[in-house]
């Protein structure tokens, strides 16, 4: 974890509540799919944790929803803003467990980090699947970008407005070889009851200080509690033990 001064060089809305933020600056302590940052927001006491959605040189690429009024002084945030950034957060997802053909699952705003991931894995020339899931249409986000680095992506929406009407886990059929999630809670837990192999997920906690001191963020696992920001917030499929 190294805190570092980036500055905003675009903050666009690309749907309804859900903005996409691209940051400038040292990115060179994110270095796996699946970290976060976290960033202090001026007249906040807690800083924000977001995921990164894609990370290149001098640019690491965050997609967030205002859900409350840090988010919001977020969504409002002009280019040329330097903000104050803890970075390389969390153990992010480990490709070296996929086989050959992984199976990427994410739902709302638990999308964006299997971004990273989907464009790491078919770098090395594995045959990534994905299935996508939101409420309804408006909701919809990253469809195409991920259509770009693969053909196979299914898109589930609970009121059938777009796509496949239900859960990620009705598109979920056999023939991957390990499986990566990151969403909500109970589609983690669901996900993992119907995986047909290894896998892991990505927990989106609600976190306090974001580095491991307060425990805000614990999970239970077969060796006892892990905190999501610093044990965490990928977790082994075979580890997680559910509330």
């Amino acid at each position: 974890m190294n805190q570092r001064n980036l500055v905003v060089a675009s903050n666009v809305r690309i749907a309804e509540g859900i903005y996409r933020m691209a940051l400038m600056g040292d990115t060179s302590d994110f270095t796996r799919p699946g970290q976060f940052l976290n960033i202090r927001i001026d007249g906040k006491f807690l800083r924000r944790p977001i995921s990164v959605f894609d990370k290149r040189d001098g640019v690491a690429e965050i997609i967030y929803k205002t859900v409350g009024s840090g988010t919001e002084i977020m969504s409002g945030l002009q280019k040329g803003k330097v903000l104050d950034v803890l970075c390389g957060l969390g153990n992010g997802f480990d490709t070296a467990l996929s086989g050959d053909r992984p199976l990427l699952i994410g739902g709302g705003v638990g999308a964006p980090p299997m971004y990273w991931l989907a464009k790491k894995l078919t770098g090395e020339g594995k045959k990534v699947s994905v299935i996508l899931g939101f409420n309804s249409q408006k909701d919809v986000i990253l469809k195409d970008e991920f259509l770009e680095l693969t053909p196979d992506v299914k898109v589930s929406t609970v009121d059938g407005s777009e796509g496949t009407k239900g859960f990620v886990t009705d598109m979920m059929s056999e023939g991957y070889t390990h499986y990566y999630a990151c969403g909500p809670e109970p589609m983690l837990k669901a996900v993992h009851g119907k995986a047909a192999t290894s896998g892991q997920l990505s927990f989106e906690a609600r976190m306090g200080c974001g580095f491991g001191a307060c425990m805000g963020c614990s999970c239970r696992t077969v060796t006892g509690y892990k905190r999501i920001c610093r044990e965490g917030p990928v977790l082994l499929h075979e580890e997680v033990l559910w509330q």
